[in-house]
């Protein structure tokens, strides 16, 4: 049983069970009847993505310093009360269940999800 770090919208792993979409916005171009079946996510959950403000500044990193910044704020946000419980809930179920979470970005280490990731560990979550 585990949690898995995803990129939205490739192919699912086996075992993989339900992926969750930690995204601001639904995939462009996709109806929504499309979302699970073309591996995009079978549950939105924008309360553990980035405000719109910190979505751009993640965009516009350049330097690792800019990219520090991001984490830093974007961590200051998942520490409010509704996101912090979240995420100990989903430490927790990482121990009973298959389940993933994920964005759409290519690269996880300029992704919110790589956050995500460090913000599940420290809570002790099982990492797939």
């Amino acid at each position: 049983m585990s949690v898995r770090i995803v990129r939205l919208g490739s192919p699912r792993a086996d075992g993989e069970g339900l992926r969750i979409g930690t995204v601001r916005r639904p995939p462009r171009g996709v109806a929504k009847a499309r979302f699970a079946a073309d591996d995009w996510y079978d549950v939105w959950y924008p309360e553990l993505s980035p405000t719109p403000e910190l979505v751009r500044k993640a965009l516009d990193a350049e330097t690792a310093r800019d990219w520090a910044d991001f984490e830093k704020a974007f961590r200051k946000e998942m520490d409010a009360p509704a996101p912090r419980r979240t995420l100990d809930l989903l430490a927790a179920l990482s121990h009973g269940a298959e389940f993933s979470v994920g964005c759409y970005c290519a690269d996880e280490s300029r992704c919110h999800r790589s956050v995500l990731r460090a913000l599940l560990e420290e809570r002790g979550a099982a990492i797939g």
